[in-house]
């Protein structure tokens, strides 16, 4: 798989997993969006906020993706 394939593949996955996380996650797109470029990135992220955001939720079902 050249590099064009990989970056092609990873739009399509990126966009597939935001589309599905929105049917789950409403009203919390930019920590979606925050979420997903850290997993791509093979980085970290640290949800903080207050009870009630849905951190737990989107995180288990990122887990389940």
């Amino acid at each position: 798989m050249d590099e064009k394939e990989a970056v092609e593949k990873l739009h399509k996955v990126y966009g597939q997993m935001k589309e599905e996380l929105a049917q789950v996650i409403v009203g919390q797109e930019q920590v979606v969006e925050q979420v997903l470029m850290a997993i791509f990135c093979r980085g970290h992220a640290l949800l903080v906020g207050v009870p009630g955001l849905a951190k737990t939720l989107l995180v288990s079902t990122v887990a389940k993706a």
